[in-house]
Order: structure tokens, then C-alpha cells, then sequence
């Protein structure tokens, strides 16, 4: 059995937990909030785990795992804690907001014989395998275009001129670690990392980046990635080729995927599928990493990587807090 905990209360962490529960042997036995009243709240959803207001009570607990899903401004100092007290680490995306803090937390997890990866639903997707496999049916691939534009439920908060969480630059949060790494992911995991990268962002009125644009040119390929939090994309995402095309109708859970050939047949290749069952895959690899899958672990540390210095050159031409 491993016992994880949880930081964090909001939704995605009630997916997770939703997620977890479906994982053989892995269980929900702890909880962290800055509040008792709403830590209880989250636990007694799932049975009534013991909750901490205290983070080093908390670290120092009889968890061997904890899941991480508080402000991306806390990712770091959280992982760390966690892995000086002997946890293992699971932490919601960006997992670090630079790829030097990635570095170094996994050199200290790997110190202490102990896992720290992303909780990243397209990295332990199991129909992503089929998704590339049928990309080859595609031909030459010239162009692919990923996108994620949401309209945040924060935005009208914004417009009266308040500063939520999710566009407040003090918590590294804003478009691109939000929404936009969703684009990347499988831009890497599908082609590797770029030749060149252009990029461009624009911002909101606290300085956040709200929406942006990155082209990763292949040589022979250029892909262009396109994020927004202040308007909604209704089109969905492409890769095209000369042989048909494949499309995504969300590419942050690689869901509703459909490939068009050129005679005018399709196919579909993965319908939708309910946010927690998605979660369930990281939570499920998580737990093989722990009891022993090195391999596996390793190949997604070395995307996690990948994505976070791509990213980290986007974050720098367009001058992004």
C-alpha cells in the first residue's frame, strides 16, 4: 500500500483524489490546507483523511507520497520540503517554473532513492501510443496547430479590476504555465524540441501574459501552438499531412481524436473520457515509478524536461514574469 496526502483543495485535486481511488493499493490518507475548515471539507469527501494546517507536520507524517496541486509560486519550496522529509512527489503542472529548480529537485529525489515527476495527464495517457502510431498514416506532416484557448471564469474579476490568483504574476501563473503547456506537450512528445522557436505574448492588465502564440519550426515542419485565458477556441487542434489529417478536439486530454483521410473516409480513434479516469493514469504510473519502474520514470522526466526548456525560451523572448 502507499499512502499519499494531499496540498491543495481545489478541483483538480478532487479529480486527482478521484482518480487515485481507482489505482489499486494507492490511498488517500492525508491532507494539507492552510485551513482546518476547508482541508476537512476536501477530506470528508473521501472518507475523512486526517488534515494538517501545518506544512512540516504535514511533511513529517507517515505519508510515503503526497500530490501537489497548490499556486505554481509554490511548486518549488512545497517539492522540496516534501523530498527533504522523505515523500515521494507528485506535483501539478509546471511542475517548477524554471527548468534549473527541475534540475535541482530531481537531483535531490534521486539522492533519496525517491520519485518526483509532473502530474501531467498527455505524459501517462495510455491511447497516447496509439495517437503516434497513427500519425504515420498522416504522410509527410507539414503543419500541425495546437491549441488551448479558455475563457477563465476569472476574467470578469479581472475586468473590474481585481487580481485572482490565475493572472497575478506574483504566482507565476498567467497563460502560458496554465493553458499553453498543454500545446507544448505533445508538440514535444510528437517531434522532439525545435530548430528555431518564435514566439509572442500579450498581456493583461497586471502584467500577466493572457494570451500568446509560439511557432516551432522542424525544418521541415512548423507546428504553431496558440493560447489564450481571455477568449474561447471552439475549432480544436490539427496535425496535417499529406495523406489526411488528424484532429484533436482537446489537446490537453488528447480526447475526441479523429483522423481524416485524404479519399474522404475517418476514423475515429478516441472518443471522450471523464477527467478523473484521465487523472487515474498519472496516479496509476506515479505509483509504478515508486515500487521500481526506473525506465519508465526516466522517459518522462526527460520529456518534463524538454517541455519546461522550450518553454523556458518562449517565457524569455516574450518577456513573461
Amino acid at each position: 500500500m502507499i499512502k499519499f496526502g494531499v496540498i491543495g483543495s481545489g478541483w483538480i485535486a478532487e479529480e486527482f483524489v478521484k482518480g487515485a481511488a481507482l489505482v489499486d493499493g494507492f490511498v488517500f490518507s492525508a491532507m494539507y490546507s492552510r485551513t482546518y475548515e476547508k482541508g476537512k471539507e476536501f477530506a470528508d469527501q473521501f472518507g475523512g483523511a486526517p488534515v494538517y494546517t501545518d506544512l512540516e507536520e504535514f511533511a513529517k507524517s507517515d505519508i510515503d507520497a503526497v500530490y501537489i496541486a497548490s499556486p505554481n509560486s509554490l511548486h518549488y519550496s512545497q517539492s522540496k520540503l516534501m523530498l527533504e522529509n522523505g515523500k515521494h512527489v507528485l506535483c501539478e503542472k509546471p511542475i517548477t517554473i524554471t527548468p534549473d529548480e527541475f534540475f535541482e529537485l530531481s537531483k535531490l529525489a534521486d539522492e533519496k532513492n525517491l520519485v518526483y515527476t509532473e502530474a501531467i495527464m498527455m505524459l501517462h495517457l495510455s491511447h497516447t501510443e496509439l495517437i503516434k502510431e497513427k500519425l504515420k498514416v498522416l504522410g509527410k506532416i507539414s503543419t500541425a496547430h495546437f491549441d488551448f484557448s479558455q475563457l477563465s471564469s476569472k476574467y470578469e474579476a479581472l475586468a473590474r479590476g481585481e487580481n485572482p490568483n490565475i493572472f497575478n504574476p506574483e504566482m507565476k501563473t498567467g497563460c502560458i504555465r496554465d493553458l499553453g503547456i498543454y500545446c507544448f506537450y505533445p508538440a514535444i512528445d510528437f517531434f522532439g524540441e525545435p530548430e528555431r522557436i518564435i514566439s509572442s505574448a500579450g498581456f493583461v492588465s497586471t502584467g500577466a501574459d493572457g494570451y500568446g502564440t509560439a511557432i516551432l519550426d522542424y525544418g521541415d515542419k512548423q507546428l504553431t501552438l496558440t493560447y489564450s485565458k481571455i477568449g474561447q477556441d471552439y475549432c480544436g487542434s490539427q496535425i496535417v499531412g499529406d495523406n489526411g489529417t488528424m484532429t484533436f478536439g482537446s489537446v490537453s486530454k488528447l480526447t475526441d481524436v479523429v483522423v481524416h483521410y485524404k479519399d474522404g473516409t475517418s476514423e475515429r480513434l478516441v472518443g471522450e473520457i471523464e477527467k478523473h479516469i484521465l487523472m487515474s493514469e498519472e496516479a496509476r504510473d506515479f505509483c509504478r515509478y515508486i515500487l521500481g519502474d526506473k525506465k519508465e520514470y526516466k522517459k518522462a522526466n526527460e520529456k518534463i524536461a524538454s517541455v519546461l526548456q522550450v518553454m523556458n525560451t518562449v517565457i524569455g523572448q516574450c518577456n513573461i514574469i
